[in-house]
């Protein structure tokens, strides 16, 4: 029997098993409504271990912060599935040499209530309403494309990911200027408040969870980081002195002044992308892994 685990210092990523396997023909079935064909496909398949799913180069990078024995990354599968099927999330896990202990399956009810029990740093998740819920409870979720490229195996040794600002690192507090009174009330706005920082945004919690295990001493493996937002200047300069006043450095940071994400984001190669807009998400998954915070007044 293991001895309990605190959780005050390691990072927890709670995923759905979607998320991180691809399980799209299963789904349908479910989705379908034949639940009982659903559960038979998947023990049918119980040794036939799924495909990776999206996020699944970023949940693999990070479990290597472990190698050296001690564990400063877990991985939790929170799921809707029943806990039959869930057997076969556990045996993709262990084909794919993925270490994974935890697992809590629903057989269907919304999961994000065990979030808080797990002491999730993030929870991701294909199904729209259960991302809604766990933002709505105060952790950073975030929708994953199923249909998204996947990551490049390019940076074996990097975690790569790539952040929008405003609702997503930041609050929505400058968006919602930029909604009410147009751009050039937004730039007079963040050039005012240049040096107040910006409010907290959902995800910055995970941010700077990152930095943490950046820091953490582990050997072998980085993470890089960067900042994608529509800011320009001279409102790129609040979005800079609120990390610095967050003692958080982000690795990259472009402003990019209205000009599509996609291409950049294609350049930076990150094993996932999250953003506040369905646009910029959806655009971003023709060539990244891609999730929708569905965060702020855009939502």
């Amino acid at each position: 029997m293991n001895t309990p685990m605190t959780a005050d210092d390691k990072l927890v990523v709670a995923i759905s098993s979607r998320a991180l396997f691809d399980l799209e023909e299963e789904n349908r079935i479910f989705e379908s409504g034949d639940a009982q064909g659903y559960m038979r496909l998947q023990l049918e398949r119980l040794d036939v271990p799924a495909s990776p799913g999206i996020a699944y180069s970023m949940v693999r990078k990070l479990l290597r912060f472990n190698t050296d024995g001690t564990e400063r990354v877990e991985v939790v599968i929170l799921s809707r599935n029943d806990p039959v099927s869930g057997l076969r999330i556990f045996q993709s896990s262990a084909a794919a040499a993925l270490q994974l202990q935890r697992g809590v399956f629903t057989q269907g009810r919304a999961p994000f209530g065990y979030l808080r029990a797990l002491h999730a740093d993030i929870f991701l998740s294909a199904n729209v309403q259960d991302v809604r819920e766990a933002l709505a409870g105060g952790f950073p979720a975030a929708h994953v494309m199923v249909d998204a490229a996947h990551a490049s195996n390019r940076h074996p040794d990097e975690v790569r990911i790539a952040f929008d600002g405003d609702a997503v690192l930041f609050s929505d507090e400058a968006e919602r200027v930029f909604e009410r009174e147009g751009l050039a009330a937004f730039q007079q706005h963040e050039s005012a408040k240049a040096d107040e920082p910006l409010p907290e945004g959902p995800f910055k919690p995970f941010l700077a969870a990152l930095h943490r295990l950046q820091h953490s001493g582990a050997g072998g493996m980085r993470i890089r980081t960067a900042l994608v937002t529509a800011r320009g200047a001279p409102a790129h300069r609040r979005a800079i002195q609120t990390l610095m006043k967050w003692n958080i450095r982000v690795d990259e940071a472009m402003f990019l002044a209205g000009l599509p994400k996609g291409e950049f984001l294609r350049a930076f190669e990150p094993d996932f992308f999250f953003d506040d807009q369905t646009g910029h998400v959806s655009a971003a998954a023709r060539h990244v892994p891609a999730g929708h915070v569905a965060s702020g007044v855009r939502n």
